[in-house]
């Protein structure tokens, strides 16, 4: 017998409010992307975390994947770069490194992921870019001027939306102000070890939750904070050894953080 109601839907319009993520998952269609991972020893960011809040000062896990990937990337212009164009494809390498940072936020109402981009973060201390991911993640996206294209964007009809999202997004002189030149994403605030997103530039970053696990050292069994950490590159833009060394890099990066004074790295 089947149950009441069990072959009955609700059918409706996609919700305005995600209209932005269709567009930009309509506009990543194009990307090639390869997706790896590593495993980062997070001890030396907690005591970095520990001896900072001593002084009163608050960091998240993601402040410092952006600081240091950031610095990374500063050495790996490939890879700091965006494609456009399929017949006759031009990449632009991009002077100032900046991170797309996504949130997960209510906008009219409507669950939604919004997106901010931190500019010249290669020259950024943990304390700015603490203070730019809380400004976005405290303020209210219903007024915040940053979020006026989003907002503006759900409220044009299809065609204007498209050709909209086109003209901020396509030219490579824009896509880094648009897109930022890497992304970040987190979803290490829950039981999620490791996720792999296209962020819509050459690197995505993705972090799980950091947990402790069993390690090895120096041949003996200890417990170490362990994060996995994914990266996805677009495959039209950089190969897979040119993506490994910056992963790895960033895993060292984060791996020899040590406490320092606020503002040095």
């Amino acid at each position: 017998m089947t149950p009441a109601g069990a072959d009955s839907a609700v059918v409706r319009p996609v919700p305005r409010q995600r209209r932005h993520t269709l567009r930009f998952l309509s506009e990543i269609r194009s990307f090639s992307p390869v997706f790896i991972d590593t495993e980062i020893d997070m001890s030396g960011i907690r005591a970095h975390q520990a001896a900072a809040r001593t002084r009163g000062h608050r960091y998240s896990t993601t402040s410092y994947v952006l600081h240091t990937s950031a610095r990374v990337l500063a050495r790996h212009p490939e890879a700091n770069a965006a494609i456009r164009g399929r017949a006759r494809p031009m990449v632009a390498q991009y002077g100032g490194v900046h991170g797309k940072l996504t949130f997960d936020r209510k906008l009219g109402g409507q669950r939604v992921v919004l997106s901010a981009v931190l500019r010249d973060l290669q020259d950024a201390e943990l304390p700015d870019i603490q203070e730019d991911i809380d400004h976005f993640r405290d303020g209210d996206p219903e007024t915040m001027p940053e979020f006026a294209p989003t907002r503006t964007l759900h409220r044009l009809p299809w065609p204007l939306r498209t050709l909209a999202f086109r003209a901020g997004t396509r030219p490579l002189s824009r896509r880094a102000a648009a897109f930022g030149t890497f992304a970040v994403s987190s979803l290490g605030h829950r039981p999620v070890d490791g996720f792999y997103s296209v962020g819509g530039t050459t690197v995505t970053l993705g972090l799980g939750a950091t947990a402790d696990r069993p390690v090895v050292r120096e041949g003996q069994l200890a417990v170490a904070p362990l994060m996995r950490l994914s990266l996805t590159f677009d495959h039209r833009v950089i190969d897979g050894a040119e993506a490994a060394d910056v992963l790895a890099e960033i895993k060292e990066g984060l791996e020899s953080f040590k406490d320092a004074p606020d503002g040095e790295s």
